[in-house]
């Protein structure tokens, strides 16, 4: 076997033994180090390669970056045990609930402004479902569509700032945090108007799907809903603007006072202060958030560590450049390149998650995109529009497990009537999946989407650039007396050669 056939061979392996199923992060540590040993035997490259492995493990474990990671999770935790989900899925259900679609609007917008204090899908699907599923089959939404809003709203978190997989997409693009979150915001806008188009045309051809509510089944009318409504939504808006003003990633605000690590931090004490106001700050509120936060570090670190064990020795077999050239040479320049990569990350999606994806596949594909020309802002936000449906991908989405557990939940402790197949579930899904791939469609053919609130950089004209030299004044004698000063003016007598050979003399030119 020769080296340059060895690239094809390893990610073959990659492929394998994600279809078998075992923990990722330790099959790919087995697999990177299985492929470094064979090359030090092939003759390769030598043994001294896989020395440099501590240091890159050491350089993951220093990375500052990656310490927003837990801050954002422990913030998420926080807000979402201490009960404001349900205060905004009841005020915004009766807000909403008598037109036609209501409930689904609440749904949605709830889940857009959760997935901006949360940040975590398992969390918000299953706070939504509990609250919202017995409500909708008690008024009689069609099944398919309240299963499908419920897990497609949870899944909104993945994109909206400050989503923690923005943060991994611009640690491994080497972007700027407050960068991605900017690029962000027009997709996670855009992706609640799409949802709730699709809402509204239910309503409008299928309005028997999703009925409104009587009016005489709201328990808050007047002033006393809407007061209800701002109390949850306005104090979990100054939190988030402010850690992501902090950091700039709002649009408009260009300069950021604090890292990503430091603004996690700050959101932290933020979410306690909260908790705190509503009373529900206790010692087990803490001990939970501290317990799933330290998880889903030791997950992402753990899947960190064997993405780079396997990446090393992938670019030591010249890994990168097979990659590269395999990419680059498809048709249609970066068009095809854009939509063959996520048909790639699309179908990947059914057996990763978002942050495999990140750390497995993104190091192959950014250099790639980048020497195509493509701005690595723009093309992390696309990828994880597209990674968003990892979650909601019958029959592996995640979301679809938490949908599916909690309606067996509700349907043993009574609070639904009956219980909800499978098939409702997983048919419901597919419309909402469909609706998230016309986001990726909408983000390739309109990039403005994303780079309308980036930055633009600043507009020189050439023609208005004035460039001064300033004079060391000892150089010039007296008026009259020019002597060997090469900046006095020449002589009327001196030859134009004399004045060229003075001239490179004076700036040094060959």
């Amino acid at each position: 076997m020769q080296m340059e056939n060895f690239a094809p061979v390893m990610f073959a392996g990659l492929v394998l033994i994600m279809l078998i199923g075992f923990p990722v992060a330790f099959s790919l540590s087995a697999l990177g180090l299985g492929s470094g040993f064979l090359a030090i035997y092939m003759g390769w490259f030598p043994a001294s390669f896989m020395s440099n492995l501590p240091l890159n493990m050491f350089g993951i474990l220093s990375n500052e970056l990656l310490l927003a990671i837990p801050f954002f999770t422990f913030m998420g935790a926080i807000l979402e045990k201490c009960g404001l989900a349900e205060d905004m899925l009841d005020s915004m259900g009766q807000l909403f609930g008598p037109a036609r679609g209501g409930l689904g609007y609440s749904v949605i917008i709830v889940g857009f402004i959760l997935g901006a204090i949360t940040g975590t899908v398992a969390g918000q699907v299953i706070a939504m479902a509990m609250i919202s599923l017995p409500v909708m089959i008690r008024y009689g939404y069609n099944m398919r569509y309240a299963t499908g809003v419920l897990a497609a709203s949870g899944t909104i978190t993945q994109l909206v700032p400050p989503s923690l997989v923005l943060i991994v997409m611009a640690d491994q693009l080497g972007r700027s945090v407050g960068d991605m979150y900017k690029g962000a915001w027009g997709p996670s806008i855009l992706q609640v108007l799409i949802f709730a188009g699709y809402t509204f045309m239910l309503g409008v051809f299928r309005p028997h799907h999703v009925p409104g509510v009587p009016k005489e089944a709201r328990t808050l009318n007047g002033w006393a809903l809407w007061g209800k409504a701002l109390r949850g939504i306005i104090p979990s808006a100054i939190l988030i603007f402010a850690v992501l003003g902090s950091m700039g990633g709002l649009p408009g605000i260009n300069t950021a006072i604090a890292t990503p690590t430091e603004a996690g931090a700050m959101g932290v004490v933020g979410a306690l202060v909260l908790a705190a106001i509503h009373r529900r700050l206790t010692r087990g509120l803490i001990w939970e958030a501290m317990i799933g936060t330290m998880r889903l570090t030791a997950m992402v670190v753990f899947i960190l560590i064997g993405a780079r064990v396997f990446s090393m020795v992938f670019q030591g077999v010249d890994g990168a450049k097979w990659v590269e050239h395999l990419l680059s040479g498809l048709p249609g320049g970066q068009t095809g390149f854009l939509i063959v990569v996520n048909i790639f990350i699309f179908f990947l999606a059914f057996f990763l998650d978002f942050f495999e994806i990140a750390f497995i596949i993104l190091p192959m594909l950014g250099p790639v995109a980048d020497k195509l020309g493509i701005d690595l802002i723009w093309f992390g936000v696309l990828l994880c529009v597209n990674m968003q449906t990892s979650f909601m991908h019958p029959p592996f989405g995640f979301a679809l497990f938490y949908l599916r557990g909690i309606a067996d939940t509700l349907f043993k402790e009574k609070r639904i009537p009956f219980a909800v197949k499978s098939n409702d579930i997983y048919l419901g899904a597919i419309p909402w999946v469909l609706l998230q791939l016309l986001l990726v469609t909408i983000v390739i053919f309109v990039p403005q989407t994303v780079t309308m609130f980036l930055d633009k950089d600043p507009v020189i004209d050439i023609d208005k650039v004035n460039i001064e030299i300033p004079v060391d004044e000892s150089l010039n004698p007296p008026a009259g007396a020019a002597g060997n000063n090469p900046l006095a003016p020449a002589p009327a007598e001196r030859s134009s050669e004399d004045e060229q050979k003075r001239i490179e003399e004076l700036f040094k030119v060959k």
